[in-house]
């Protein structure tokens, strides 16, 4: 070989990732390889969560991505035509609390971080189609968060009302239900929240709960930790809606209670202190001052602190009487704050013998107990003696006309006879509440309301929307109120029913109203003239594959699927469920173990990092350090081994003999093809085919760059004499390794004498007799402990299983840079490597 020869070879196998990684997503763009088609014949929608653009992207979102990316590639590969689009969750709390820390309009700073964003993304080659991106904060796209606003106003979803509503005084605004988290904190600044009396917009949920539970069944593609939290918070509850009357009065107090058996056993009723009957009791002015007191008290507690588990349950006796319809017996009305206005009718029925709560709190404050539920067949507790609550079904006893009745014989017969009565019936009841969705703040879509004096709550017409958002706002400082009542020339207009004077609605929506339905917009996000095409939208959807956090779980997640089910139920698509499969991809924290956020500074971006590595080595390090569905600590130290075996891997494409024809490449070998070694190679690159097609499928990413990099080293171990042979195994490790590391994997193809993108080639298929061959697995330990597992065809000469057994990648990394003392081979059982 010539010295310019070998220096051309030289310089070919030096993995210059910069250089590739420039030239693949120029030729991606040129091609438009990441381009949706218009009819796709085959359709695979990819789609991940929104991002919020309060600054540049991170670690975080960078896994989320690039596991969306392997799916996209992989699903590629079997020929599915692919929408993999990306958009900005642009208005709310996050970009705008951003802006006002730095001076700056909201928008402008949205907009910076979008560009800055956007651009990192497209530096790690993400197959985004950025034809479709949609920015929710541009009036093209809020036009429509608009139009579905007033859809639910026209069809009674959305309604004001003046309530207790969560207040966070940090951010200055009102939290939906599902936006306060932990022990009562806000979701985003992790504040306390309190309760604060305002009138407010909702969306009637509620009206869909039994929808969105019946839902779940159908999403055979969602984790069952996922519809187990929805399922719970939506809380459906079966039972009984007694009304008892307040004594010497008219005012009506129903209870629900899932146990109206135990209706003659009540001995006292408590009543939530932020619950709207507290309001219409005539609180006797002996009492006023101390159940007020109590109240003030109470409501700066969370909902969280209100529940808590604790046997000291406290609260204030109003001095007034409830009437129980069904003995006429009075029981004393107290205000108790382990009673929630959020979950039945706020009130409960106290039944100390049979609930422990109750006999806890009663026993507190000396109240009575009296026993209506004995065991079947037993004898009846004896209030005095009773140390704990009975709380099981059982016999009806010292209840009139019940006596005798057993578990759900007697709940059915109380049902049927307050229905008869007239005093209540069956009912279901729901833990979930309707959807509050007004916020005070600057940032956000306006609310497409107009208040008139003579008209009351008029829609904004739908030719005169988007109601856009004003820039002349002088501050953008929250104080409680959104900053938009201060604009006199926006929110003053003419009503458009009647002509009066008006007002606009000065609220703003919550940022989850835009992420409700933006999954829809991306099969035709430049349509002027609706929301969507119906023809459009029913060629991608519903979502073949969604990818996000569990942490969206109870809010996101049951939004967006409300608003399907919403639309569905008008007509406007033909799917009740937005999503068929859903993954939940694990945080990514600092090596102290928190959550990278912005708000925490301890983010990482991998600009640098792969301004320093490669995009490839990032993204099998990230993929590799643990399964995809599990929480990362990112050091960054599984970087060094991802690079050494990218560039081992690039090193031998390069010394491929290039000059056969791809007609040359046969699918399958027979074992008379080939030599002993190279027979092993073959059963080890079929098991390896199989095990990453089944492991990719899984999501698992991990096992996957495992696998590839264990036939990696049994091909190194075992030499491959036949040049077709190599070439062979090489091509199919590239589409192997295409879905996880794209860039390196192109180049390989290219080199390899393919003309065209590897992701356009047909994903390898196993070889199953190979894989079922007669092969022997064994454990390998390093110094006693197991650190990986060895397969290999059964006779294969000893030396060559132990140099196998070095090249396993969890073994490496427990002998790199150590000294191998001995390693010895125990046949058909293991390989037990010593170092020093």
């Amino acid at each position: 070989m010539s010295r310019e020869s070998h220096k051309e070879t030289e310089a070919k196998s030096v993995y210059d990732f910069a250089r590739i990684e420039a030239k693949w997503q120029q030729k991606w763009t040129e091609s438009k390889l990441f381009s949706a088609p218009d009819n796709p014949q085959d359709p695979f929608y990819l789609l991940v969560m929104f991002a919020y653009p309060s600054g540049d992207i991170h670690m975080g979102h960078f896994r989320n991505y690039i596991i969306g990316d392997a799916v996209v590639h992989y699903q590629m590969m079997h020929g599915k035509d692919i929408l993999h689009p990306f958009g900005w969750d642009a208005f709310g709390l996050p970009a705008e609390q951003a802006a006002i820390k730095r001076n700056l309009p909201p928008k402008d700073w949205t907009l910076g971080n979008i560009e800055t964003s956007r651009n990192t993304l497209k530096k790690v080659g993400v197959s985004f189609d950025w034809e479709r991106e949609v920015v929710t904060c541009s009036p093209d796209y809020y036009k429509w968060t608009q139009w579905l606003f007033v859809k639910l106003f026209e069809n009674n979803l959305a309604y004001r009302k003046t309530s207790l509503v969560n207040f966070c005084v940090h951010c200055n605004t009102v939290l939906a239900n599902e936006q306060v988290i932990g022990e009562g904190i806000c979701w985003r600044c992790e504040n306390p929240v309190i309760k604060k009396k305002l009138k407010q917009w909702y969306f009637r949920i509620t009206n869909y709960a039994e929808k969105l539970l019946d839902g779940l069944d159908t999403l055979a593609g969602w984790s069952e930790r996922v519809k187990t939290l929805q399922r719970n918070w939506i809380g459906k509850s079966v039972g009984c809606e007694i009304v008892f009357k307040l004594k010497d009065s008219d005012i009506e107090i129903p209870v629900f209670t899932t146990r109206p058996d135990t209706i003659f056993g009540v001995t006292m009723m408590a009543v939530a202190p932020d619950a709207e009957l507290v309001e219409q009791l005539d609180i006797p002015a002996d009492r006023r001052e101390m159940v007020s007191a109590y109240i003030e008290k109470s409501l700066k507690k969370t909902e969280v602190e209100r529940q808590a588990e604790s046997d000291d349950k406290d609260g204030v006796f109003t001095g007034l009487y409830a009437v129980n319809p069904l003995n006429g017996e009075e029981a004393q009305l107290w205000i108790a704050d382990y009673v929630l206005a959020s979950y039945g009718t706020g009130v409960v029925m106290g039944v100390p013998a049979h609930d422990q709560r109750d006999f806890l709190f009663t026993r507190k404050y000396d109240l009575p107990v009296k026993v209506v539920i004995k065991p079947e067949g037993g004898s009846e507790p004896n209030p005095g003696d009773m140390t704990e609550a009975f709380v099981e079904k059982g016999e009806m006893c010292n209840c009139g006309r019940f006596d005798g009745l057993i578990g759900q014989a007697g709940i059915d017969a109380v049902i049927k006879y307050v229905e008869e009565q007239g005093i209540g019936g069956a009912r279901v009841n729901y833990r979930l509440r309707d959807w509050l969705i007004s916020r005070q703040r600057y940032w956000g879509a306006p609310i497409p309301i107009i208040h008139c004096d003579n008209c009351g709550e008029v829609a904004v017409p739908a030719e005169q929307l988007p109601v856009l958002l004003p820039d002349n706002v002088k501050d953008f400082i929250p104080k409680g109120r959104s900053p938009l009542a201060d604009v006199a020339d926006w929110v003053n207009v003419t009503c458009p029913k009647c002509g009066a004077t008006a007002q606009r609605d000065a609220d703003t929506m919550d940022t989850f109203m835009c992420s409700s339905w933006y999954m829809l917009r991306y099969s035709d996000p430049d349509n002027a003239n609706e929301i969507f095409s119906h023809t459009k939208v029913h060629q991608w959807l519903p979502v073949s594959q969604y990818i996000g956090g569990i942490d969206h779980a109870t809010g996101h997640l049951i939004y967006f699927r409300f608003m399907t089910q919403f639309l569905h139920d008008i007509g406007l698509i033909d799917f009740a469920e937005p999503a068929t499969r859903l993954f939940n991809h694990g945080m990514v924290n600092d090596d102290e173990g928190r959550k990278m956020s912005k708000s925490l500074g301890n983010v990482v971006s991998p600009t640098e990092l792969t301004k320093e590595h490669g995009v490839d080595v990032c993204r099998l390090a990230m993929h590799f350090t643990a399964p995809a569905d599990k929480e990362v600590l990112w050091d960054g130290k599984t970087i060094t081994g991802t690079a050494r075996f990218l560039e081992r891997f690039f090193r031998s494409v390069s010394r491929v003999t290039t000059g056969l024809s791809l007609a040359d490449l046969p699918r399958l070998f027979q074992r008379n093809d080939l030599g002993k070694d190279e027979w092993a190679i073959y059963i080890k690159l079929n098991q390896t085919i199989k095990k990453v097609t089944e492991d990719i499928e899984r999501m698992q990413f991990n096992t996957c760059i495992a696998a590839t990099m264990e036939f990696f080293g049994a091909f190194a171990v075992l030499k491959a004499n036949n040049p077709l042979f190599q070439r062979f195994c090489l091509t199919k490790l590239t589409q192997l390794l295409a879905p996880m590391a794209p860039h390196i994997a192109e180049e390989a193809w290219q080199m390899l004498g393919n003309k065209t993108t590897v992701f356009k080639s047909d994903w390898p298929q196993h070889d199953p007799e190979a894989v079922t061959f007669d092969t022997i697995t064994v454990a390998v330990q390093v110094n006693g402990k197991v650190r990986g597992e060895l397969e290999f065809e059964r006779g294969l000469d000893e030396e060559k299983i132990k140099k196998l057994a070095l090249a396993v990648e969890n073994v490496k990394r427990h002998t790199d840079g150590k000294e191998i003392k001995k390693v010895i081979y125990v046949k058909e059982k293991l390989v037990s490597v010593v170092v020093r």
